[in-house]
Formats: structure tokens, C-alpha cells, sequence
């Protein structure tokens, strides 16, 4: 079970590099694009906490 976490982990972390990635790479953003990589980004670092408590437990 702890080897699917990680790999879910994994694929969140590399999630929120690209989210960063496309919002520090583009500086022509608008309002509607910030709060939309906003809330990708809430809901992947929910993942990855959940993912983190659940390896732990």
C-alpha cells in the first residue's frame, strides 16, 4: 500500500512543479488564470497532505 502513496505522491508533487511553472513563467496573467492556478494548487496540496497522513498512519 505504501509503494501506491508514493507513487501518488510523486505525481502530485510533479503536479504542483508545473502549476508553479506556468505561473512563473508567464507574467501576462490574468485575474481568472491566477485564482484558477490558485485553486489547482489548493487541491493538490490537500492530496499531498491526505497522502502524507495516510503514510504515516
Amino acid at each position: 500500500m505504501n509503494d501506491k502513496i508514493e507513487l501518488t505522491l510523486e505525481y502530485y508533487h510533479k503536479k504542483e512543479e508545473q502549476i508553479l511553472e506556468a505561473v512563473n513563467s508567464n507574467k501576462k496573467l490574468t485575474a481568472e488564470e491566477i485564482i484558477h492556478y490558485g485553486e489547482e494548487m489548493a487541491i493538490v496540496m490537500y492530496k499531498i497532505t491526505a497522502l502524507e497522513i495516510a503514510k504515516e498512519n
